[in-house]
Order: C-alpha cells, then structure tokens, then sequence
C-alpha cells in the first residue's frame, strides 16, 4: 500500500514535492543512455558495412548521424544536470526558513546545539542533489540494459558481464558495509573538536586572562587527534576500495575485450561485435564504478537527511498564533514551575502572582533566587516551564510571536548586541526609524554619547559591541528595548554596569515610562531604582515571601523609616 503523504516527514514531503523533477531528469537520462548506444552502433556499421562496401559516403552519412545524435546526448546531459541544480536551489529555499525556525527553537531551548550543523547538513543535501550520485541513481538501472544488448552479439559475454556487474555489485555491498560506520564517526568526532573550540570561543577573555589556552589546547589536541585518526582511517580504507575497484573494473574490461579476441580468431564473432561489446561492458559497470566513487557523499547527505529530519520533527513550524490589535500589558503567573536539565529543586517553585498593567513592579532578592529565570518565563524564553503565563489573559504562546515583540522590551542580565550599526541595534535591525531611534536614545539618556561618537548612529559597534564599554552596552540594550514604546518592559539588572549617571538617567526613564502607564518589571540587586516602584516583590529559593505596595514591603523587611529619597514619586 502506498504511504499516505502526509504520514511522511517535513523533509520527505518536501523532496516529494519536486517528483515531476525528477521524472523529467529520469527522461532525460532515459535519452542520454539510448545514445550511449551510438558509439557501438557505428563501429557496428563501420566494421559490418564502410568497411565491407568501401562507400565514403556511407561513411559519411554514419558519422553525420553519429554527430547529431552525440549533439543530442550532451543536450539530454546538460539538461538533466541543469534541472538537478534548479532542484537542489529550490529545495534549499523551500527548506531554509524552516531549518532556520526549528535550529533558532532548538538552540533557545537547549542552548547547546550546533546551529551551524543544521545548515551544514542543508547544504550536504543539496550538494548530494546536484552531484554524481543522483546521477548514477538516474543510470545504474541502465547496467542491464547494456548487458542485454552485449547478449545480443553474444551469449558467452553477456553472461560474462553479469559475473563481472555481480562482482562490481558486491564490491559496492563491501563499500557499504566496511566504510559507512568509519566515515560517520570520523565525521562526528570532527564535529566534537569543532563544537569545543567553538564554546571555548564564546568566553575567549577569561581564557586568554587567566592563562588557560594551553589547557584546553592540550583537551582540544586530544579530540583533533582522535578526529585525525578516525578520518584517516576512513579515507584511507575508502581509496583503498576505490583503487581496487578500479583495478576490477579494468580487468575485467581487458578480459571481456580478450574473450571477444578469442571468439573472433574462433570464428564465433566479428571484430566489431567484439570491439562493441568492449565498449558496451564499459558502459555497463560505468554506472557502479560511480557509486563506489560517490559512496562517502551518499553517507554523508543521508546521515545528514536523518539529522535534519529529526531537528524538523523535533521542531515542527508552530501555528502563526493569534493577532491582536493592542495590548494593554497585565502579566499574570498561574501555577508556573521552571525547572533545568539535570537540577532536582525548581527554580522557580508554582508561582501565582498578577503584575498589574501600567504600574512599576521591582523584584529584588539575593543571588540564585530565581530572578532571571523569573524574567524569561515572563518574556516567553524558557523552555522547561510548567504553568501558564498570560499576557491580558491569554497565554504567551497563542500570541503571534512576530506581532508580539513591538510590544516587548527585554533587556536580559547578559546583554547581546549584533554586528551592525548603533541605530540598527536599537530599531531591532527592523527599518530603522530615525525618529523612533533617537527618541528611546533620549530616553536612556544616551543621545549625546552617541553623537561623540565617529559616525554618531550610523557607527559600526563591530561583533558583540565590542568596541563599546560595559556601561555603554547596557545604556544602549536599555534603548532597544524601550525602542517603538512598548507596552511591556522587563528589566534583569539594568543598573549592574552603570555609574552614577547612568543609573540617574535610568530613574529617570523608569519614571518616564511609569507616568507614560507601561508595564515595568525590574530586577535588581541595588536599591538606587526601589523609589520608582509601585509594587515590590521579595524572592527567595524560587517563591516569592513578599508582594504589595512598595512601602508596605519596606515596612515589613525594614521596620524603620525609609529614606526620603525612596519615597520620592
């Protein structure tokens, strides 16, 4: 019973979908392989008929024919080629946003998975795709064929090249069998070397600080050598397999043109039959010769097929989610448990708490209380949650990501900024709008830092912001997030690189968003920004033991009177 369709995987569907293609590249080399029979047939005339009859101009006509009809083999050639490219670029373009969305929710839920190896793996598809190997897929079923016609000049060699296209079958079998298990391991070692060095990278300072390179060039010698070995050893057994192939295949094509010698000084065959039936046998084990070739590409694009099939299964393309047309910013926590890998204690532990919509709530507690984790499960970015949050009664994960985010500012405790300008940074990498750009600079208080700078926005802060300080890439995190006027802020530790006039200018976009009715959530382990607060929240081991108006909390930890300064506003 044929498969249902859509019992099949995302990338199966896929490849399904381009089935004409590959029907017309079967076409195609259905034509290519006819007149792979021209060369045979002409000999067949030259040495049965202009040889014979002595007429130039059947020698003339026969090679015209033979002209033309080699003109339309290389048309079918390149035609068949061109369409396996055309697939492959299309399959790749239909296939990238998805592979981008599922590598993008795999990384954000595990943090450690090889984005790069997902695209890597794309690329192996498409390569294999408009390589030799679909090709020899396409010509292989021809083998009998030309044993067929081999048949019809003579038995005793058509029955000699299906014992030599058996020997070349089990030789690929061999192929298989010796080399897949080697050329995958040596691939994923190569892949654990690169994956270390790559995570060593992300923390290059301290590394290079603290003197650690030549400990983690001695951990990373050890992975690189056993990725050496293992690639050497498959690659090695591979061309060893390939030589001796070879070495068959020209055997046994000299011994199929020296049995046609005997046959014909037997009298039992023509010297053209003989001569034909050599390029035929030729022809025949061509095709398998290609496959021992091409066998390490096939191992590589199907484990990586299976890779990215799983990654796909995995993290299937989500439903759009549903469109609103504003969003008033009531955050409200239901029973939400957050929990990690490997940790027996939650880290945040069935919390139930309502964040009012236009009013300013600072959570502060010590380290390891669950603040950060509290600020993610807000904004939607971690994955082992239990519970429901709710933004003005729906939960976050109906929202429609895309229409969500202008509504969002997040600034999380370990700023990220990309490559690209000051302006690109703060619009979000979204059609800078300069009036949007500036106005959430002015607000952080940032606007004149930028314009000392070179190209005022239009700098480049190069990868990460690095040519920018600690409190310069915090102030302009705090811009991107305020950028567009958001409904929503969450704050994780605004203040924790500023001085002092940072931390004035961020009270004062505080305020500001406070007497515009934004929703602020403010994490911070220093009480400078306490005195904008509404409501303050106490956290401790993952539950909170204190929620209310901010002087009634201060009241209950610290039963003096408050500093006027807190007080203020």
């Amino acid at each position: 019973m044929k498969p249902d369709f859509f019992d099949r995987s995302a990338l199966s569907r896929q490849l399904w979908t381009f089935r004409r293609e590959f029907i017309c590249v079967g076409v195609f080399s259905l034509i290519a392989n006819v007149l792979m029979l021209t060369p045979t047939l002409y000999m067949l005339h030259i040495y049965g008929r202009v040889m014979k009859s002595g007429s130039e101009l059947t020698l003339l006509m026969v090679t015209l024919f033979l002209i033309f009809f080699y003109g339309i083999m290389a048309f079918a050639e390149w035609i068949r080629s061109r369409l396996l490219v055309r697939v492959g670029v299309r399959f790749d373009e239909s296939l990238n946003s998805l592979v981008f969305n599922a590598s993008f929710k795999a990384y954000l839920i595990r943090c450690r998975h090889n984005v790069t190896e997902a695209f890597s793996d794309l690329t192996n598809i498409r390569q294999f795709l408009t390589a030799n190997g679909t090709i020899a897929f396409f010509d292989t079923p021809w083998t009998p064929i030309y044993i067929g016609v081999i048949f019809l000049l003579s038995h005793f060699l058509g029955w000699l090249s299906i014992l030599f296209a058996v020997i070349q079958l089990g030789l690929t079998w061999q192929s298989h069998r010796l080399s897949t298990k080697g050329i995958e391991g040596a691939a994923e070692a190569g892949n654990d070397s690169f994956r270390y060095v790559q995570n060593k990278l992300r923390n290059i300072e301290p590394v290079h600080a603290m003197g650690m390179e030549g400990n983690l060039q001695e951990r990373w010698f050890k992975l690189h050598d056993a990725s050496l070995a293992k690639a050497e050893l498959a690659l090695d057994r591979q061309h060893r397999q390939q030589a001796f192939a070879k070495f068959v295949r020209y055997t046994m094509q000299s011994l199929t043109l020296g049995a046609g010698a005997l046959m014909v000084i037997e009298g039992k065959m023509a010297a053209g039959s003989m001569i034909a039936a050599n390029v035929l046998m030729s022809k025949a084990l061509q095709p398998l010769d290609l496959v021992v070739a091409t066998w390490k590409p096939f191992v590589q694009s199907k484990k990586a097929f299976g890779r990215l099939e799983k990654l796909l299964e995995e993290f299937p393309e989500s439903n759009i989610g549903k469109k609103h047309q504003y969003l008033l910013g009531e955050v409200r926590f239901e029973g939400v448990t957050a929990t990690a890998n490997g940790r027996e204690i939650p880290i945040l532990d069935n919390l139930n708490i309502v964040f009012p919509a236009g009013r300013v709530t600072v959570v502060i507690g010590p380290s390891s209380s669950g603040k950060s984790t509290l600020a993610r499960c807000i904004v939607g970015v971690w994955p082992e949650r239990a519970g429901r949050v709710l933004l003005d009664g729906e939960t976050i994960e109906s929202w429609n990501r895309v229409d969500l985010g202008p509504h969002i500012g997040y600034l999380p405790q370990d700023i990220e900024l990309f490559d690209g300008t000051i302006a690109e940074n703060i619009a979000r990498f979204a059609t800078v709008d300069s009036e949007k750009v500036i106005e959430a600079a002015k607000r952080t208080g940032i606007h004149e830092m930028i314009l000392h700078f070179p190209r005022g926005y239009d700098t480049e802060i190069g990868e990460a912001g690095g040519m920018l300080s600690g409190g310069q890439r915090q102030r302009l995190g705090l811009a991107r997030a305020m950028y567009g006027n958001p409904e929503i802020l969450v704050l994780d530790e605004p203040n924790a690189n500023l001085d002092d006039a940072g931390e004035r200018s961020l009270l004062s976009a505080v305020l500001d968003l406070r007497n515009s009715s934004k929703t602020v959530i403010l994490i911070t382990h220093r009480p400078s920004v306490i005195g904008a607060a509404d409501i303050l929240v106490v956290m401790h081991s993952g539950k909170i033991i204190h929620c209310g108006p901010r002087d009634e909390v201060l009241a209950a930890l610290h039963p003096v009177i408050m500093q006027p300064e807190l007080s203020e506003n």
